[in-house]
């Protein structure tokens, strides 16, 4: 699906692409954030569950665009060809931050990880070819943001893995400082061709004849 984009960018916004668990994950998802906030006492702001993300590559920076930027950007979007894959999030972690908040996230596996860069490079590439340069394309650790508030110390534990299906990715529209965001794009992601079923009474009928056997 590729919606009729307006002429630009909107501000106070930001725009970014993302995968979106489905609804059984996002309810597993907010039962083990609960789980964490209980256990380890954690105090912020919590990510509301509607808004929950696997964040994979932000929108580039405009160097030689043909056309206004969100239409680049929906064009990128659509020009994606990647395999569906599954998601799975096995490990809960709240980081110490470089600023004044920290990040409470769910982390993803090691098949998550290399699926998810996969996307992301081809993402980049596809703004790319639209004008749209990315930095830092490797530079990837895929994780579900579910709270943010002040410094403590770093803790990890792994969990019960929470999986779903990526069959499509989202060009995500975050308003600042609200709770708020809006799907702008959506593309699907790629599936596996089934294969087909082998008909051995057509494959003897078109194989050749062999040679006669010459006589003893």
């Amino acid at each position: 699906m590729t919606p009729t984009p307006p002429a630009e960018l909107a501000a106070g916004t930001d725009h970014f692409f993302a995968l979106r668990p489905d609804e059984r994950a996002r309810a597993e998802i907010a039962a083990a954030a609960a789980r964490f906030r209980r256990s380890q006492r954690v105090s912020g702001v919590p990510v509301p569950i509607d808004n929950v993300h696997l964040a994979l590559c932000p929108v580039g920076r405009p160097e030689r665009l043909h056309q206004p930027l969100l239409r680049a950007v929906l064009a990128a979007g659509a020009a994606v060809r990647v395999k569906a894959f599954e998601v799975s999030l096995d490990a809960v972690m709240r980081c110490i931050p470089t600023g004044g908040q920290f990040p409470f996230v769910l982390c993803a596996d090691q098949a998550t990880t290399e699926a998810t860069l996969g996307l992301r490079r081809a993402i980049a590439v596809a703004q790319r070819t639209q004008g749209l340069r990315v930095c830092g394309v490797s530079s990837f650790h895929p994780h579900v943001a579910l709270q943010y508030g002040p410094a403590i110390d770093a803790v990890e534990e792994s969990i019960t893995p929470i999986q779903w299906r990526a069959e499509e990715f989202v060009l995500i529209r975050s308003f600042f400082g609200q709770s708020r965001q809006e799907i702008v794009g959506c593309w699907p992601l790629g599936t596996e061709a089934a294969p087909r079923p082998t008909d051995l009474l057509a494959e003897l009928a078109s194989m050749p004849d062999l040679p006669a056997l010459p006589d003893e």
